[in-house]
Formats: C-alpha cells, structure tokens, sequence
C-alpha cells in the first residue's frame, strides 16, 4: 500500500474562516476514489456542528438533493441513528463543538465523482471530542442524488467560523 495515497490539495486554517473548500481548480481527475483526512478542527462558536457539500463544476452544489444516515456512538448517553433526505448539506457531527477543549478528526472517502452519469458518494468515520467534556464517534455515508460530475468538497459551520483545522485531499492509486 506504500504509495497508494497521493496528495492532491491540503488547506491548513490557523485564523478563523466561513469554509473550506477541497479540489475545484487543483482536482485531479485520473482517481476512482479519494480520501479527504480532518485534523483537530475547532470552532469558534460555542454551539456549532460540521457540514459539507460536493463541488460541480468547482462551486458548491446547495441543491435540495442531499441524503445521509449514520451511527453515532457517544459516551454521554446511548448510541442513536441519524439521517435526512433532501438537504442542502450533509451534517456529520450534529452540534457539538465548543471554543475551548473541543476537537473533530475524521476520514471522509469520496467514490463515483467524475462519473457525470453517476452519483456522486461518501462514507465517513468521525471521531470528536466537545464542549460537554465527552466523546462521540460517527461512522455514516452520504449521496448527491444528482447524476453528475463532482470536484472537491467544502467544509463549513453551523454557525461561526472554523477557527483551525488541517484539511488533506488525496487520491487513491490503483
């Protein structure tokens, strides 16, 4: 497997920002699937959760065209399902950041993204550590049910900024 990961864009966030956006104009094409790493991303609201939303044509596509379901595992309470249909975003970690001691780490791999008579897809597996002084983990997948090329994703908040965070977009080799 040495090797199998290649770095295509990388967005490191040390002063706060609305979003973050992956690929668009530094997309590479030639991957069946790609893997987007989340490392120690904090808020700067007090009550906010993490979205994204596929790139077409390098803008992100806000259509009402978004599904997702996931598990959630969480030391505070019991373990739950979530999910929507017909969403503007994919919310992955419902609202649980903080300014102080709150961190979100994940992996995120997108499949079918320059297929335009496809849709486009992603799992995720999402671990976070928040305000309440608790931990939770998510692992869950959406879909763009929209047939047509994607090219990146992008990141942002409930509300608030993203205050820091690194973000890596890499293909997987064959």
């Amino acid at each position: 497997m040495a090797g199998s990961l290649i770095k295509i864009d990388e967005e490191i966030v040390t002063s706060a920002v609305a979003s973050v956006t992956l690929g668009g104009s530094d997309w590479d094409s030639s991957y069946d699937v790609y893997m987007v790493k989340m490392n120690d991303l904090l808020a700067d609201s007090t009550s906010a959760g993490i979205r994204y939303r596929f790139l077409a044509s390098s803008s992100p596509d806000t259509s009402a065209n978004y599904d997702y379901a996931q598990y959630r595992l969480q030391a505070q309470s019991s373990f739950d399902t979530t999910g929507q249909t017909n969403k503007t975003e994919v919310n992955f970690t419902g609202t649980i950041m903080g300014t102080t001691n709150a961190s979100v780490n994940g992996i995120i791999y997108l499949f079918n993204s320059n297929n335009p008579s496809e849709y486009s897809f992603a799992t995720n597996e999402i671990s976070a550590f928040y305000y309440g002084q608790s931990v939770a983990g998510y692992q869950g997948g959406a879909v763009l049910t929209v047939a047509q090329a994607t090219n990146g994703i992008q990141f942002f908040m409930t509300s608030g900024n993203i205050a820091s965070a690194s973000f890596t977009l890499y293909g997987l080799a064959k």
